[in-house]
């Protein structure tokens, strides 16, 4: 019996065909070492002649076409992740909420116009023009926002804000601050219609020439002390407004001996019949016999807020003078003197204005 036959008579390829058979070893070896390194099955039916897969029975269920879960629905496939192409230019990380921007810096003004910035300074009452310069140099002024470097910087002094070591400096040749010592009796008006004297007689001079002063806040006509005139309308606005907070400090003389805990009663907060109302501070300074001298301290613009206040805890004001608004002090002259405020001072109440 030839052994290379089958028993239903078809020859055994395998052992009939040596070249055939060796062929098949070949390709089966090369689909394991394949499987091996990719760690892939094969498909069904893969290995077998013809490669189609074996058809189910008519019976039998489809498995491998669907899955189903334990309770016989079929499983939803997870979406396939997409694979994205390795690209060294591209990122993908968001960037960050604050990205320094780099300025192109204060407007560059062609020559002839404006005004060089070192000159400015100097005309500002800041330092002479060389120690100007060395301000510039050592980065200590800045335009607009902008800090410059550079020697000979045009800007428009009209609109330019300029800053040295962050306190801002009045370049503006029309803008004018005052600082007047108001006299007790006299109204803090520019004109009275009953003839009484006003501060507007105190600056006639000034607004004959044509300056436009007006006063920045008020004072009672028994009210003596500091009283700001200004044409500065920014400023003025600021000032005035209550939730700038800009302190007011006053010298009060009152009636009786002022106990230790009246301070403590005052920041507290007193009720008044507009509201309730309190002090920044209070000092005991001196106490005279029956009377006592105190310094009070608050940033509330109501009318006569301080005399209401010291009557309400039963001291009654016998003279108050106001001293200081914000960084800006009386000083030492008399009664009806004007003194014109140095830029330092200026610059302090733009900052605290937030200008």
């Amino acid at each position: 019996m030839n052994r290379s036959a089958r028993r239903d008579g078809t020859p055994d390829r395998g052992r009939g065909n040596p070249a055939r058979s060796a062929s098949d070893k070949r390709a089966t070896d090369k689909r394991a070492t394949d499987k091996r390194a990719t760690g892939k099955k094969d498909a069904p039916g893969a290995g077998r002649s013809g490669g189609a897969p074996k058809k189910p029975h008519r019976g039998q269920a489809n498995t491998a076409a669907v899955a189903t879960n334990k309770r016989g629905k079929p499983k939803q496939a997870k979406p396939q992740r997409q694979q994205v192409e390795a690209n060294p230019t591209i990122s993908n990380a968001k960037p960050a909420r604050h990205q320094y921007v780099q300025s192109a810096g204060p407007v560059k003004l062609a020559a002839g116009e404006g005004m060089r910035l070192q000159k400015v300074l100097a005309q500002a009452g800041v330092a002479s023009r060389r120690a100007a310069e060395e301000l510039i140099e050592q980065g200590r002024v800045e335009v607009d926002g902008h800090i410059v470097v550079e020697q000979g910087l045009r800007v428009d002094p009209e609109n330019a804000v300029v800053r040295v070591d962050g306190v801002r400096v009045v370049v503006k040749k029309d803008l004018v601050h005052i600082a007047l010592n108001k006299p007790r009796g006299w109204q803090s008006t520019m004109s009275d219609d009953l003839g009484r004297p006003c501060i507007g007689d105190i600056v006639s001079e000034r607004v004959s020439a044509g300056q436009r002063l007006f006063h920045v806040g008020r004072l009672d006509a028994d009210t003596e002390g500091l009283i700001l005139l200004t044409n500065d309308g920014d400023l003025a606005h600021r000032l005035m407004h209550p939730s700038f907070e800009v302190p007011k400090t006053y010298l009060a003389t009152v009636n009786g001996v002022v106990e230790r805990g009246l301070g403590k009663t005052l920041k507290a907060g007193v009720e008044l019949e507009d509201g309730p109302a309190k002090v920044d501070a209070f000092t005991l300074l001196d106490v005279n016999g029956k009377q006592s001298l105190v310094k009070v301290v608050l940033h509330e613009g109501r009318k006569h807020i301080v005399r209401r206040l010291l009557e309400a805890v039963g001291h009654p004001v016998k003279r108050l003078v106001r001293t200081d608004i914000g960084p800006v002090a009386l000083g030492d002259g008399r009664p009806g003197t004007l003194r014109v405020i140095g830029p330092g001072e200026v610059g302090a109440l733009y900052k605290a204005v937030g200008l």
